[in-house]
Parts: C-alpha cells; sequence; structure tokens
C-alpha cells in the first residue's frame, strides 16, 4: 500500500525521531523496533509542552479544566485506536505494572478454587503475576505448551488444559521473541466456550505497534499496551478493561468516588502523548484509504502497517534486487520458520559459527541496529526447548524501508564470507 502512493514512505519517515541515525553512534538502521519503537515528533514536542505545565487536575482554574479535557479526549481517542467501546481505561507505571495489577485482582477476586491458565509462549510480565498471585490465591497455575516449531499457540493448546472451573485465563498476542502473533478471538472463544466466566487478560505489548486491534470483537476482560513499544515514550503503560473486570475488589483511596483505579495524579501528558499515538494512525489511514469515518481509517492504517510489514520480512527472507535472503544464506536458521503467515514484522535467526552477541555487534559495525535475546528470565522459555542459548533478533516497524533490508543482507553476507 505504501508504494501506491509515492512520497508516502518520506512523510511517514519525517514524523519519526531518529529515524536513520542515533545521537550517539551517527547513522543507522535501526531494527531494534520489538525493543522499543521509533517516538513520534509530535510525542517529543508534547512531552516538553506538557512537562512545563505546573497545575494538576482537579483544581477551579482553567488550567485545570483543560488538562481534565485533554484526559477525557485521550480516552475517547483510546476507544477508536483499540476498538473498545465499553469497559474503560486507565494509565499506570509501565505495561508490567499494568499486568501484574490486572492478573492479581483476577486472582484474588474470582471465586475460591479453580485455575489459572496461561501458555509457554508468555512474557515474564504475565507468567510471573499469575506465579505470584495465582499460588496467594490458593488456584494452581497451568501452563499449555506453545508450539515449538511455528513459535505460536491456538485454541487446540488450550482446549487440552480448560475446565469449567478456570478461573483466570491470560493470552499473548505477540511474541516479542518469535515475532509471532495469536489469534486472541479464537482463543478467547474457546475458553468462553468452557469457561464463561473466565477473566481473560491479554497481553497486547508487542502487538499494538502492528495495528489492526478490535477489542470489542475479542471477547476479553483486559488488554494492556505499553506506549514506548507504539511510538509513544517511556514512562507509563496502558490499560483497558471490561466492566466486569473493573468491578472486582481492587486498591484505590478509602471513599473516593468510583472505586477509581488510578493511583494518585497521572501525568497528564501520558494520556496527551497516546492522543499522538492515536492521530498518527487517522492521519496514515487517510493516506491510504478514502475512509470518512476516524476508526475506519485507524483499521485501514493497521492494515497498511501489515502489508508494509510483511513485504519486508519477506524481502528480509526471500531477498531484494540481486541479494539472496536469509533462506538462502547457508548455515542460517530461523525461528519459527520461513514462510510462517503468524509473523508480524520480526526475524530472529541464528548463523553457524557465530554467537548470536558477535553477529549483534558484527552488524552494529556495519550500520545496523538488532538485539540479542537471550535463554534467560525473559526468553528461555523460547529458546531453551529449542536447544539455543541465544538468537538475533531483528525487528522491523512500517517506517523501515526495503532499501534498508537490502543493507542488512548485504551486512549478512560480508559478515558470513558470501561476498565474492
Amino acid at each position: 500500500m505504501f508504494d501506491d502512493k509515492p512520497g508516502l514512505m518520506d512523510e511517514v519517515r519525517a514524523r519519526f525521531a531518529h529515524v536513520d541515525s542515533c545521537p550517539f553512534e551517527g547513522e543507522r538502521v535501526f531494527f531494534e523496533n520489538a525493543g522499543g519503537a521509533l517516538t513520534l515528533n509530535a510525542v517529543v514536542q508534547s512531552s516538553a509542552r506538557m512537562a512545563a505545565i505546573p497545575d494538576n487536575q482537579g483544581r477551579d482554574n482553567p488550567a485545570a479544566h483543560a488538562l481534565v479535557a485533554m484526559i477525557d479526549k485521550s480516552k475517547a481517542d483510546m476507544r477508536d485506536f483499540f476498538g473498545a467501546y465499553s469497559g474503560q481505561f486507565f494509565v499506570g507505571e509501565s505495561g508490567t505494572e499494568l499486568l501484574f495489577r490486572l492478573i492479581r485482582t483476577a486472582c484474588l477476586g474470582t471465586p475460591e478454587g479453580g485455575q489459572v491458565l496461561g501458555s509457554t509462549l508468555e512474557h515474564p510480565a504475565t507468567r510471573s503475576a499469575c506465579d505470584r498471585w495465582a499460588g496467594i490465591a490458593g488456584k494452581p497455575h497451568v501452563l499449555v505448551a506453545h508450539d515449538d516449531a511455528t513459535g505460536t499457540v491456538g485454541p487446540d493448546q488450550y482446549r487440552a488444559a480448560l475446565t469449567p472451573e478456570t478461573r483466570v485465563a491470560t493470552i499473548l498476542h505477540t511474541s516479542p521473541v518469535t515475532g509471532m502473533g495469536v489469534d486472541v478471538a479464537a482463543i478467547a472463544a474457546e475458553i468462553r466456550r468452557v469457561a464463561p466466566d473466565c477473566i481473560i487478560i491479554v497481553d497486547g505489548i508487542q502487538h499494538a505497534a502492528h495495528g489492526r486491534l478490535d477489542i470489542d470483537s475479542y471477547g476479553i476482560d483486559g488488554y494492556v499496551v505499553s506506549p514506548y513499544k507504539v511510538f509513544s515514550r517511556h514512562g507509563y503503560g496502558v490499560a483497558w478493561m471490561s466492566d466486569r473486570l473493573a468491578a472486582l475488589p481492587h486498591d484505590h483511596l478509602l471513599n473516593a468516588p468510583g472505586e477509581p483505579w488510578e493511583l494518585g495524579t497521572r501525568d497528564t501528558g501520558a494520556y496527551v502523548t497516546f492522543s499522538d499515538v492515536v492521530d498518527y494512525f487517522d492521519w496514515l489511514g487517510g493516506q491510504v484509504s478514502d475512509a470518512s469515518d476516524r476508526r475506519a481509517r485507524i483499521r485501514a492504517a493497521g492494515e497498511a502497517i501489515h502489508a508494509q510489514e510483511s513485504r519486508l520480512t519477506q524481502a528480509m527472507l526471500h531477498g531484494t534486487g540481486n541479494l539472496p535472503g536469509l533462506a538462502d544464506m547457508p548455515g542460517v536458521t530461523v525461528l519459527g520458520g520461513i514462510d510462517n503467515p503468524a509473523r508480524e514484522g520480526l526475524v530472529s535467526m541464528n548463523a553457524e559459527g557465530w554467537a548470536a552477541p558477535d553477529l549483534v555487534t558484527a552488524l552494529r559495525e556495519r550500520g545496523i541496529r538488532t538485539h540479542t535475546r537471550k535463554a534467560d528470565h525473559y526468553s528461555g522459555n523460547i529458546l531453551t526447548p529449542l536447544g539455543l542459548d541465544s538468537c538475533v533478533r531483528v525487528s522491523m516497524c512500517h517506517y523501515n524501508s526495503e532499501a534498508e533490508v537490502a543493507k542488512f543482507l548485504a551486512a549478512m553476507q560480508d559478515i558470513l564470507g558470501l561476498t565474492d
């Protein structure tokens, strides 16, 4: 879709800070988007503007009223972005912190007995929270095994462990190690078939930057993102909750009206910078579609992002121009297989004779920023069953170009000694 509109890629890249150079290292290709996406220039500007405002919400003055209006606008923007027109949104310290809070509330607030269900694909943000709070609540924490070959998990795996007493279930929308997406709606439907009252909480942290969110269609109770991975900044997370999850007993100030979920005065700038993200999706959707409805434009942006990232991963795997792709490079292994339709803008790989950290360094020396994933508390659940102690994660986003993929492939040829 990007290629159908001349100049669109230049317009997209112009909206992001440090798109082709690092302020510490100089010119580079940024293929470390899964560790934290590039930041919108609008977010940088809003952060500076909002940091200078001394007023708080809830006062009787024009500044306080303006801050409340900004928060209200942002929550409306979140509804359009996530496709969630029921329930409520709030911000917290980080995506991980919010997942802990939602999972704690669900484990302690659901009826006694039963189980807490998740999968081995999940990030430790959900696995750790479930392990801790399921134990405290006296509910066994059951993990179903993901498919090592494809790097994903589906309804079949969940089905084998479901019981009518499944009280809480967690789902990872996209893996930050394999890059594979999960069919949240299909898994949630299977859970609801067996345990209709189960509280279902989704880790959407890795998925959000790729768009195509539609919470109302998922049949879930909680969804969490980390905005720094979706073109905003560090320092806050965003959570959506269904009304029934929000109504469970939870931490809040005594006698606070409405039993709020936010603890203390939140940073209005966090809300404003998420509005900047939604505005960007809205703008992009207007460039790639004729949709007149804002939600439709945001959905169109997600489809365009998916198409662009698919094109980039295909070029990386199968080559571009006269450069062979990773699939044709001797000794290179790609996690999850070469042609995996679940892949979302990410390729994790190893090269024979190269330790992953050394390959990351060699790529960096050639101007390509990637990252090592080790078989540690973050990624051991994925890598250890494959017999790997580490891998190289190459993560792309829609603002990356095919020319940057070509630079990566040329660097790999040079490193592996495949050039004439």
